[in-house]
């Protein structure tokens, strides 16, 4: 028996894999605590797919158990109350929040459930990597991959080839970067 190839031709190694180290978003945090409350002031780069910035003041409480956070957008006059990810299942986080818009006079609320895993018909993982500096500067990276598990097929007897081999896909990419300075760090 012959086997027939499925009449692709063989994929060089840089069409099977793919990986992105340009970020598409830079933060730069500043934080500070007052009286049980963590200060921040954020100021977001996002080069892709637009070119866009924003500046936000952020209010959470420094204890644990906290359960919610207060978003000022003063550039896009913007109020937001969210909650922290509330694990719904080992995998599966529910985020909501309610806003208000200075500019729009408008209240909305959103929701969001999450994961590091899932994609659109492809394996992907998200995840963010942090990075002690020295007390009070961390750096933290936001990476995901996507991919395709090699797959080894074959038939014998059937229109299949006697062996086929799927060489899988890998796509990786270092989505954001955010660099965090914290005033009175402990050591």
């Amino acid at each position: 028996m012959e086997g027939r190839t499925n009449g692709e031709e063989p994929k060089s190694w840089e069409d099977l894999y793919n990986i992105n180290l340009i970020p598409s978003e830079i933060f730069l945090k500043f934080r500070r605590e007052l009286q049980g409350i963590r200060v921040g002031v954020n100021l977001e780069l996002c080069n892709a797919p637009l070119n866009d910035y924003h500046a936000k003041l952020v209010l959470k409480p420094v204890a644990p158990e906290r359960m919610w956070k207060v978003i000022l957008e003063p550039l896009q006059q913007d109020v937001q109350l969210v909650s922290k990810k509330i694990p719904v299942t080992k995998y599966l986080n529910l985020q909501v929040g309610v806003g208000h818009s200075f500019l729009h006079h408008a209240i909305g609320w959103k929701w969001k459930l999450s994961t590091c895993f899932g994609g659109d018909g492809i394996s992907r993982i998200r995840n963010k990597t942090s990075l002690r500096l020295c007390p009070g500067v961390d750096f933290r990276f936001g990476w995901r991959a996507d991919y395709v598990l090699p797959e080894i097929t074959g038939g014998l007897g059937t229109d299949e080839p006697l062996f086929n081999m799927d060489s899988g896909r890998l796509q990786a990419s270092l989505d954001r970067i955010e660099a965090i300075f914290t005033h009175g760090a402990e050591t």
